[in-house]
């Protein structure tokens, strides 16, 4: 592998995603190399007991910019999401679900945000100018809401969307605030951006188009209690004081000042 830092890595969380892991690299392969600039593609498989990591692996025989990253058992998308980012070595980290929910074309909105010196470009659905091309199914659509609501509320203040899966990091950004994170479930989101705003580090929001995928593995009542139980923690944080020391996780090196 080579020791130059590509100009983006994309990290992709998959849990059992034998279905559509192929077609999912396939597409951003095919757009990436056509914009002509150095990428990584990292899929972490979170304890995957399907096809999953043979896939990734088959595929990656032939595409060398993609690498598995796996490990058992299944811990959670937070972790998996950490596990990559903190591995990354892209100049910009993007984070996308396996699904494509947000497709990767998408990233051309993000990218002027860093251009012009925001540190994290986020994906959001509830802003008047985003194209929801296919809606979730309104119970879910309207607990999103009300979750973000109390997201708002205690932890991650004039976020609209804190957990659309298609975020975009500079590499010191993606290091400095997931280095911090321990939440190891689907709240990783709005932790993530709670530690992004205690460090100062400036927020977009950013509208973009969007697709409700079938086989989402959020379920509604247990993980959302989890999810309001994290809140409660993460608050808790906040009111010891600021962001907490960095505590480097084994065998990953600290990023090249930039």
């Amino acid at each position: 592998m080579s020791e130059i830092a590509p100009r983006l890595s994309v990290v992709i969380p998959a849990y059992n995603e034998e279905t559509r892991i192929e077609h999912t690299l396939q597409r951003i392969v095919e757009y990436l190399n056509g914009r002509g600039e150095t990428y990584e593609i990292l899929v972490v498989s979170d304890g995957s007991t399907d096809a999953t990591e043979s896939l990734v692996q088959r595929f990656a025989a032939t595409h060398p910019q993609v690498q598995l990253l796996a490990y058992q058992p299944n811990r959670g998308k937070g972790y998996a999401v950490r596990y990559g980012i903190l591995r990354a070595r892209g100049e910009r980290v993007l984070f996308s679900d396996a699904d494509l929910a947000t497709p990767i074309e998408e990233l051309e909105k993000l990218e002027p945000y860093l251009d012009r010196g925001y540190a994290i470009a986020i994906g959001s659905r509830p802003l008047r100018e985003s194209q929801l091309v296919v809606r979730q199914p309104f119970y879910r659509e309207i607990a999103g809401r009300l979750f973000n609501k109390v997201v708002q509320l205690l932890a991650v203040r004039g976020i609209h969307d804190t957990q659309c899966g298609f975020k975009l990091f500079t590499r010191k950004a993606a290091y400095d605030i997931f280095s911090r994170c321990r939440l190891d479930g689907f709240s990783f989101d709005f932790e993530s951006l709670f530690y992004a705003q205690r460090l100062g580090y400036p927020i977009a929001e950013v509208p973009i188009r969007w697709m409700h995928q079938e086989g989402s593995k959020v379920r509604l009542l247990r993980d959302g209690l989890r999810m309001l139980r994290d809140l409660v923690w993460l608050r808790l944080q906040a009111r010891r004081g600021a962001a907490r020391p960095q505590v480097k996780p084994a065998g990953v090196k600290s990023p090249p000042e930039q």
